[in-house]
C-alpha cells in the first residue's frame, strides 16, 4: 500500500516504511507528481519542477533515470508512463486525509456535535509536519492546502466553543487574530467567546477593534455576519449564549426494542428517588433507555459528553434550561421550588463535577430530580443505581432484524441465514451500538461477511449514522472512551485480560480487588455476583479492543497460560477424591480457558502442554470431553517425544479412556503404550499410574465383554496399590473385579464385590468410585446367570478309609446313586437395579460427571425395557444417544452387552421420529435431579421392585 505525504517534507509510505526517495530532485519529481494527484504531467512540466530555469542538456534521459530508480523503490504499477509524461498511482495522500476530515468535522459541526467534530479537527491538522508541498518551488496546490489549513484552525475553534469551553476557546482566539487580522470569521468566534464567558466589556471592545483595523488598514467596513453580531451584542441577544442540546421531548425515529424490565424498574426508582443512575459499559443503550423513559416528561436535556473539563459543567446545564449565569447558584435559583427532571448524560469523564452539582441542586431544589447515565456511579448519598446490560438474545436479534430490513428493502432472514444472525448477536454480545453499526454494514456485505469480521480483531463497524444519539462517532471510539478514563495501572491490568476466555474468577488476577473492583465500577469489566465465586469478563469488543492495543499480547497470553497450568496442578489430584465434585465444577467453569491455554502451550512449551492434559485425564473423562481431550492429548504427545516419560504415559492412558468413549477399537493400543512407557521407568508417580493402568485395563475388557480376560487386571491393581502404599486406589481396582466376575458368571460375587467396593469408597469420601460402582452394580443386577451343574465332592463311601470304619451291616449295603448338584440360577432384578442406577445418576450429578450420567441414562433405559416399559425405554433411548453424541460418546460401543439387549427388547417401530424429539441435556439431568418418582426411570422404580 502507497501512501503519499505532502504536508511537509514529501514523503512516501510504502506498506508502513517510509522509502528511500533518492535525493532532492527525484523528491521533487515525486512532489510534482503527488500534486497532480494522479492525472499525468508531462515531462516539459516535470523537467521545469526538478529543475527550474536550469535544466540539464537532455532532461527526457535524466527523467528516465529518475524514475526508473523509483520504480524500483515504489514498484512499477505505481510510477507508469502516461502520453508524453508519467503519472503516480497512490492509494492515498495525507493530504486526502486531511480535507475528508475537515469535510467530516464541518458535518459533525453541523449536526451539533462538537465534541466529535472538534476531535476530528484535531486529528486534521495533526497531520501537518510543515509547509504543503515543501519540495516544490512553487505550486498552487500549496496556496489552497493553506486556506483549508486555516479554515480547519477556525472550525477547531468553533468546535471549542461550541463544546461549552468558552475561557480557553477565547484565549486561542486572541492568539489567532493577532496572527490574521483581516479574517473576520475569527473575530467573529472571539467576540462571541468573549460574550458567553461573561466578559461583554471585552467582546465590545474587541468589536471596536476589528472595525477600526478594517477602515484603517484596508478602507472597508466589517462584512455582513459581523455587522449582524454587532447587532445582536447591543441587544444582549440570548442566542448568543451557548445553545441547548436538543431535549428528547420527541421520540427518536428509530423502534426501540426489549428493555421492558428496566423501563418498569426505572419507573418504579423515580417514583421514589431524586437521583437515579444508569450505569453500564459504552454502547449498552444507557442513554435511548433514559430517553424512553422521559421522553413524556418533557426533560432538561444536558449532553455532556461533549464538555471537556469539568469546569464547564455548569455552563452546559445552565444553557441546557437556559439560565443565562453560567454558575451553579444561577441555576438553583433559577429553578427554585418547580418540579422538573434533568437528565445528565454521559457522566463519566467528569464524574466528581457531575456528583457535585447533582447534590448541591437536588439540596437546594426540592422539585427536582436528576437522572444520569454513566459508566460509573456518581457515588452520592441517596443514588439509586440502574444497571444496563446488553441486550439478550432474542431482542438482540429482533434489533439486528428490523434494522437491517430498514437498509435492505423486503429482506427477511432465510432459514439459512437464521443461525448466523443468532452468532452475530451473540458475538457483538448484544451491545446496541454494535448491532446497530453491524446492520448499517449489512448493505454492503452478507451475514457471514459481517461474522467473519468480529473473528480476533476489532469490528470495523464504521460511523454512527446522523441523528443517533450515540455520543461517540464509532464503536471502537466508544470502547476507547471507557479505556481512556482509566488510570494507568488499571489500564494496564485491563489490556492484559483479553486472552481470558468465557470469564475468570479473582484469582486470575492474583486476588487484586482493588483493581479489578475499579475496572468493574467503570463498566469496562462485568461482573457476575449471582455465582459463588463471582465470575468476570470482558464484553467481546472490549476484548478485541485490548487485544489490538494490548503491548505485550505474548506476555499476557504467557500470563493466562502459567495461571491455567497453577489451576490445572492443583486441581488434578483432588478429581478422585472428597472434593473431586468442587474440583469438576471449577475446571468446567475455566473450560474455555484450559483449551486456550493448552493450545498456546502446544506452541510456545509441548512438554508443559503434555504435562497439563494428562493431568487433566478424570476431568476429560468424567465430563465426557471426548471431542476436546482427544485432539489436545494426541497433538501433544506428538509435539513433545522428548517429555517426561510419567508424562507421557499418562497422556496414553487418558487418551485411552477417551478412545474408548468414543467407541474407538483401538483403545488398548494406548493403554499398552503407556504400560511399555512405565516399565522402563519405574518412579513412584509412574507406579501409581501402572496401578491405576491395571483397573483401567480391567475395566476395558470388561466392557467390551471379555470378562475373564479383565480379572487378572484388576487382581493385579489391588496387589499393585497395596504394595506401594497407595491404598486410595484399592476400591476403584475392587469395583474393577467385582464387574469382571460378575460377567464371568460369577453374578453374586461379583454383586457382593461390587457393593464392598462402593461402601470402601463412600468412607473414603470418594464419590465417583461410589457412583461407577453403583453403575457397575446396577449392570450386574441386570445379568443373569443360568443354573449350572456344580463339580460334586468325592464320595465319602467310596473312599477306602471310609470302606474299613463302616459297620459289616452298613458294609454290605449297596450305596445309593448320587445325585449331580447344581448351582442355583441367579436371575436379574430390574426392579432393584433401577433403584441402585437412580442413586449412581444422583452421584454422578452431583459429580458433575455428564458422561456417566449418560450412561446410568442409557443402562437405565435397559432396565425399563426389561420391566416391559418399552416405549418409555424407547424415548428415553433416543434422547440420551442424542446428547451422546453431540459430545463425541458412542454409549452403545461403550456398553455392548446393554445395547445388545435394548435392540432385541425395543423393536424399530417403538423408537420416536427424532426430529420430534427435542430432549437434551439439560432435560436429560433434570431425571438426576429430581427427588419425585415421577421422572424417566424413578417413576418406574417402586411399581417394578414390586413386580420382582
Amino acid at each position: 500500500m502507497l501512501i503519499g505525504r505532502v504536508l511537509g517534507p514529501t514523503e512516501v509510505e510504502v506498506d508502513g516504511a517510509v522509502a528511500d526517495l533518492g535525493g532532492p530532485l527525484p523528491r521533487r519529481l515525486v512532489t510534482a507528481l503527488l500534486a497532480a494527484e494522479g492525472r499525468p504531467v508531462a515531462e516539459d512540466a516535470l523537467a521545469e519542477a526538478v529543475w527550474g530555469t536550469g535544466p540539464p542538456a537532455n532532461p527526457g534521459n535524466s527523467l528516465q533515470a529518475y524514475v526508473s530508480r523509483l520504480r524500483r523503490t515504489l514498484g512499477r504499477s505505481a510510477l507508469i508512463r502516461a502520453g508524453e509524461g508519467y503519472r503516480l498511482v497512490v492509494d492515498d495522500t495525507d493530504a486526502a486525509r486531511f480535507a475528508a476530515d475537515v469535510r467530516r468535522g464541518r458535518e459533525l459541526l453541523g449536526d451539533e456535535r462538537p465534541g466529535e467534530a472538534l476531535r476530528r479537527f484535531e486529528t486534521a491538522l495533526a497531520r501537518w509536519r510543515g509547509e504543503a508541498y515543501a519540495d516544490l518551488p512553487d505550486t498552487y496546490a500549496r496556496t489552497a492546502l493553506a486556506e483549508l489549513r486555516a479554515v480547519a484552525e477556525e472550525e477547531r475553534l468553533a468546535a471549542r466553543l461550541a463544546t461549552g469551553d468558552a475561557p480557553g476557546a477565547a484565549g486561542e482566539l486572541e492568539a489567532a487574530v493577532r496572527a490574521e487580522p483581516y479574517r473576520e470569521r475569527r473575530w467573529e468566534l472571539l467576540i462571541t467567546a468573549l460574550y458567553r464567558g461573561g466578559r461583554q466589556a471585552e467582546a465590545l471592545a474587541a468589536l471596536r477593534r476589528v472595525r477600526s483595523r478594517l477602515a484603517d488598514d484596508l478602507g472597508i467596513d466589517p462584512g455582513p455576519a459581523l455587522q449582524e453580531l454587532e447587532g445582536r451584542l447591543l441587544a444582549q441577544d440570548p442566542g448568543l449564549l451557548l445553545p441547548s442540546r436538543p431535549a428528547p421531548a420527541v421520540r427518536p425515529l428509530s423502534h426501540f426494542f426489549g428493555r421492558a424490565g428496566e423501563l418498569a424498574a426505572l419507573a418504579e426508582l423515580t417514583a421514589h428517588a431524586r437521583l437515579v443512575t444508569l450505569v453500564g459499559p459504552g454502547g449498552a443503550g444507557k442513554t435511548r433507555l433514559a430517553i424512553e423513559h422521559a421522553a413524556s416528561l418533557g426533560p432538561w436535556f444536558v449532553r455532556l459528553a461533549d464538555v471537556r473539563e469539568a469546569a464547564l459543567v455548569p455552563a452546559a446545564v445552565a444553557a441546557a434550561i437556559g439560565v443565562r449565569g453560567a454558575t451553579t447558584t444561577a441555576i438553583a435559583t433559577a429553578l427554585g421550588e418547580r418540579p422538573g427532571l434533568l437528565l445528565l448524560d454521559n457522566c463519566e469523564h467528569v464524574v466528581a463535577a457531575v456528583a457535585d452539582l447533582a447534590l448541591e441542586l437536588l439540596t437546594r431544589c426540592p422539585g427536582l430530580r436528576v437522572l444520569a447515565t454513566s459508566r460509573e456511579s456518581l457515588a452520592v448519598d441517596g443514588e439509586r443505581l440502574l444497571p444496563v446490560t446488553p441486550l439478550p438474545t432474542a431482542d438482540a436479534i429482533a434489533l439486528l432484524t428490523d434494522r437491517i430490513s430498514a437498509v435492505r428493502p423486503g429482506w427477511r432472514p432465510a432459514p439459512a441465514e437464521s443461525a448466523t444472525l443468532t452468532r452475530l448477536a451473540e458475538a457483538l454480545d448484544g451491545i446496541p451500538l454494535a448491532l446497530e453499526l453491524a446492520a448499517a454494514r449489512a448493505r454492503v456485505l452478507s451475514l457471514a461477511e459481517l461474522l467473519d469480521m468480529l473473528h480476533d480483531r476489532f469490528p470495523a463497524l464504521g460511523p454512527v449514522p446522523r441523528g443517533a444519539l450515540a455520543p461517540h462517532e464509532t464503536l471502537e471510539a466508544a470502547v476507547a472512551w471507557s479505556v481512556d478514563l482509566l488510570g494507568a495501572s488499571d489500564r494496564a491490568m485491563l489490556l492484559r485480560l483479553w486472552p481470558y476466555e468465557g470469564g475468570f474468577p479473582l484469582s486470575a488476577v492474583e486476588d487484586d480487588l482493588d483493581a479489578l473492583s475499579a475496572l468493574v465500577a467503570r463498566s469496562v469489566v462485568v461482573a457476575d455476583t449471582t455465582v459463588t465465586p463471582t465470575r468476570y469478563r470482558l464484553l467481546e469488543i472490549v476484548r478485541a479492543y485490548c487485544r489490538q492495543r494490548d503491548p505485550d499480547p505474548a506476555g499476557s497470553r504467557e500470563q493466562h497460560a502459567a495461571w491455567v497450568r497453577i489451576l490445572v496442578e492443583h486441581h488434578a489430584p483432588l478429581l478422585r477424591g472428597d472434593r473431586s465434585a468442587h474440583s469438576i465444577r471449577v475446571l468446567n467453569r475455566e473450560l474455555p480457558n484450559l483449551r486456550t491455554a493448552i493450545r498456546h502451550d502446544l506452541e510456545q512449551h509441548p512438554a508443559t502442554a503434555l504435562r497439563t492434559a494428562g493431568l487433566l485425564e478424570w476431568f476429560w473423562f468424567r465430563g465426557g470431553l471426548v471431542a476436546d481431550g482427544l485432539p489436545l492429548l494426541h497433538a501433544a504427545l506428538a509435539a513433545a517425544p522428548d517429555a517426561p516419560p510419567t508424562d507421557r504415559a499418562r497422556a496414553h492412558l487418558s487418551a485411552c479412556m477417551l478412545r474408548y468413549m468414543s467407541g474407538d477399537p483401538l483403545a488398548p493400543d494406548e493403554l499398552y503404550a503407556g504400560f511399555e512407557i512405565l516399565g522402563d521407568h519405574p518412579d513412584h508417580d509412574g507406579e501409581i499410574l501402572a496401578a491405576q493402568g491395571a483397573y483401567y485395563e480391567s475395566l476395558y475388557w470388561s466392557f467390551r465383554g471379555d470378562f475373564p480376560r479383565a480379572v487378572a487386571p484388576a487382581r493385579r491393581s489391588m496387589a499393585m496399590s497395596t504394595a506401594i502404599g497407595e491404598e486410595w486406589i484399592l476400591p476403584a481396582a475392587t469395583m474393577s473385579l467385582g464387574a469382571a466376575l460378575a460377567g464371568s458368571g460369577e453374578v453374586d460375587e461379583g454383586r457382593r464385590v461390587l457393593a464392598r467396593a462402593g461402601a470402601e469408597a463412600t468412607a473414603l469420601r470418594q464419590g465417583w468410585t461410589a457412583a461407577m460402582s453403583g453403575l457397575l452394580l446396577a449392570r450386574a443386577l441386570l445379568t443373569a446367570s443360568p443354573a449350572r451343574p456344580q463339580e460334586a465332592p468325592p464320595s465319602e463311601a467310596a473312599t477306602p478309609a471310609r470302606q474299613q470304619e463302616a459297620p459289616p451291616s452298613e458294609a454290605a449295603t449297596p450305596a445309593r446313586p448320587q445325585e449331580t448338584p447344581t448351582e442355583a440360577a441367579t436371575p436379574a432384578r430390574p426392579g432393584e437395579a433401577l433403584t441402585v442406577v437412580r442413586e449412581a445418576l444422583a452421584l454422578f450429578d452431583s459429580e458433575d460427571d455428564v458422561g456417566n450420567v449418560l450412561a446410568c441414562l442409557h443402562t437405565g433405559a435397559y432396565a425399563m425395557a426389561l420391566t416391559g416399559r418399552v416405549d418409555e425405554a424407547a424415548r428415553l433411548l433416543v434422547s440420551v444417544r442424542r446428547a451422546a453424541a453431540r459430545r463425541g460418546l458412542d454409549l452403545d460401543g461403550a456398553d455392548p452387552i446393554r445395547a445388545a439387549g435394548l435392540a432385541e427388547l425395543i423393536p424399530p417401530a417403538a423408537f420416536p421420529d427424532t426430529a420430534d424429539d427435542e430432549a437434551d441435556l439439560p432435560a436429560l439431568l433434570s431425571v438426576a435431579r429430581a427427588n419425585a418418582d415421577n421422572t424417566s426411570i424413578s417413576a418406574h422404580r417402586g411399581a417394578e421392585t414390586g413386580n420382582n
